[in-house]
This record gives C-alpha cells, sequence and structure tokens, in this order.
C-alpha cells in the first residue's frame, strides 16, 4: 500500500513537470533576457502539496524536459548543468514550508497559509534564480548589453525575472488558496472533512 501511495506521489510529479513544460511554451519574455517562469506554479503548488523531496524531484524532471523538447540554449556542459539540472531542481526548496502551510490550513488559518505561501514562492524561485545569476556571470557575461559588468547586468535580469515570477507564482496560488485550500493538502477530502468533524 505504501509503494503504492509513492508511486502515485512520483506520478504525480511527472504530470506536474510536464504541465511546468507547457506553461513554458507560454511567450512571456521581453528581450533576451527578461521571462516570467509561468511554469514555476504548478511547481511550487506541487512542492507545498507534496514535501521538498518531491518538489526538488518533479523541478528536476522538469529541466530534464528542456533537452527531448530543444529548449536548451547550449553554452558549455557546465553551462547546461548550472541552468538546467541544478536551477530547476532548486526550485524544489518551497517545499520546505508544506508542513507549516499543511498544518495552517488545517486549523483554517488562511491569512497565515496566505503568507506561508508567498514566502514558499519566493524562497524556491529565489534559489531556482540563484543559479541563473551564477551562470549569467561565469557564461553569458560577454553578451550583456551597453556594456555591463556582467555582475550588474545578471543581478539585474535574473533578479528582475526572478521577481516578477515569484510575484505571479504568489498571486495565482494565493487565487487558489481562496477558491479551493484542499489543493495543498496531499489528503483525500474524505480525510479533511474526518479531521474538520473532529475538531
Amino acid at each position: 500500500m505504501q509503494r503504492t501511495s509513492e508511486l502515485r506521489v512520483w506520478i504525480e510529479g511527472t504530470i506536474v513537470a510536464a504541465i511546468a513544460m507547457v506553461l513554458s511554451f507560454i511567450p512571456t519574455n521581453v528581450g533576451s533576457s527578461f521571462s516570467i517562469s509561468l511554469g514555476m506554479i504548478p511547481i511550487t503548488l506541487y512542492a507545498l502539496r507534496r514535501g521538498t523531496k518531491a518538489g526538488f524531484f518533479s523541478a528536476f524532471i522538469w529541466g530534464l524536459l528542456h533537452f527531448p523538447l530543444a529548449q536548451v540554449y547550449y553554452l558549455m556542459p557546465a553551462q547546461v548543468i548550472i541552468e538546467y539540472i541544478l536551477a530547476f531542481g532548486f526550485a524544489g526548496f518551497a517545499g520546505m514550508y508544506s508542513s507549516k502551510l499543511k498544518q495552517s490550513i488545517r486549523e483554517k488559518e488562511y491569512m497565515k497559509s496566505g503568507r506561508i505561501i508567498i514566502y514558499a514562492s519566493f524562497l524556491g524561485t529565489l534559489m531556482r534564480y540563484f543559479w541563473h545569476f551564477i551562470a549569467g556571470v561565469l557564461f553569458w557575461g560577454s553578451f550583456a548589453l551597453w556594456g555591463m559588468n556582467p555582475w550588474l547586468f545578471s543581478f539585474v535580469m535574473n533578479g528582475l525575472s526572478g521577481l516578477a515570477t515569484a510575484i505571479v507564482t504568489s498571486v495565482v496560488l494565493l487565487l487558489l488558496l481562496k477558491i479551493n485550500p484542499t489543493l495543498f493538502l496531499s489528503e483525500n477530502r474524505v480525510q479533511m472533512s474526518q479531521h474538520d468533524k473532529q475538531i
């Protein structure tokens, strides 16, 4: 029974990664350096629903899906590893807030739940874009616009992209929390209703 439950978690994570990849095809780019990563929305939701380990797994699969779909910007192997393995995988850090969020939802503390979702969205995005920032300095510095310092250029562009992504992710997940808080719980609705009766 436990194996079946674990298998369900990994299958769900793979589906979430595929959804994140599909959302990545929606054009949100402004120029070549700024974009909003809509795929962070389902990844963050899944990480909060299933925890950090599962979040890492799903985000890692999302990164890998860029390869067969020819969505990889390749300069050298180290750059690809940083931007498509490390960066995407680290988005799963949002799951660190999973337990706190579930507890606050069960206790119907929705204001607190909203704050936790914002923290998680910003943490997952920050951890991912940190690696994009490093790659921007190490590998993309020669492409910096207007002759800017590579550190400054990477910080500004990745910072703006990360901030916009975190805000959009937070807003969408807050709307989902308002519509159906049980989306963030791994238990089914029957278990949830039983828990409510006990309270």
